[in-house]
């Protein structure tokens, strides 16, 4: 019962789609029309608005810290990562825009840091290594993810292995279709002329 709780928690925190909200109260136009159609804030910088973008991206992030972070206060430390997860769900699939939601970086980035700080860390740094290397946000977020459950199986946390794997199929299935443009070779690249991404 106690799971179930928090996975609802976590999804209703989760499901709160920032990014639609914060550019329709800016008069602009409705995201889920423009780019790849998603809430989060790469979709978002394709409206022009930087500010916007940085806002969508810290507030998704807050909202997969909050989850974790009240759950486990109510109920422990499992129950943290069950809401953590619940909000990657919510983030990814809200009931309120018919399941069509983000891709889950940057509350699965909250959920990881709530969960240890060393593991959004570690995932972080893996992140901006593979940015600076491949200049590609999807592929930087997809070795961020994969980076996570191998940093905490290192540090012998095997329960947070095992999540952060979770969070990291969830992540790979909503980027599906820039795996696919990643193995094709026509994923978008940012500077250089490419577009701008946020992952």
């Amino acid at each position: 019962m106690t799971a179930l709780l928090s996975l609802a928690l976590g999804y209703l925190l989760g499901s709160v789609p920032w990014g639609l909200v914060l550019t329709r109260a800016a008069g602009l136009q409705d995201i889920r029309q423009i780019g790849s159609g998603s809430i989060g804030a790469t979709n978002v910088l394709r409206t022009g608005s930087k500010t916007l973008a940085a806002a969508t991206l810290a507030l998704d992030l807050l909202k997969g810290v909050a989850a974790l972070l009240i759950a486990k206060a109510l109920w422990g430390e499992t129950a943290g990562l069950w809401a953590g997860f619940g909000a990657m769900l919510g983030h990814a699939f809200p009931v309120w825009l018919g399941f069509k939601g983000g891709k889950g970086v940057a509350t699965g980035g909250g959920v990881l840091l709530a969960a240890a700080w060393w593991l959004g860390l570690g995932a972080a740094l893996a992140w901006a290594a593979t940015a600076a290397i491949t200049r590609i946000s999807s592929a930087s977020a997809l070795a961020a993810c994969a980076a996570a459950p191998v940093i905490a199986a290192i540090a012998g946390r095997w329960d947070l292995a095992l999540f952060s794997a979770g969070l990291a199929v969830l992540v790979a299935w909503r980027h599906k279709d820039n795996i696919r443009r990643l193995l094709a070779g026509t994923e978008p690249r940012f500077g250089r002329g490419g577009e701008t991404r946020l992952g």
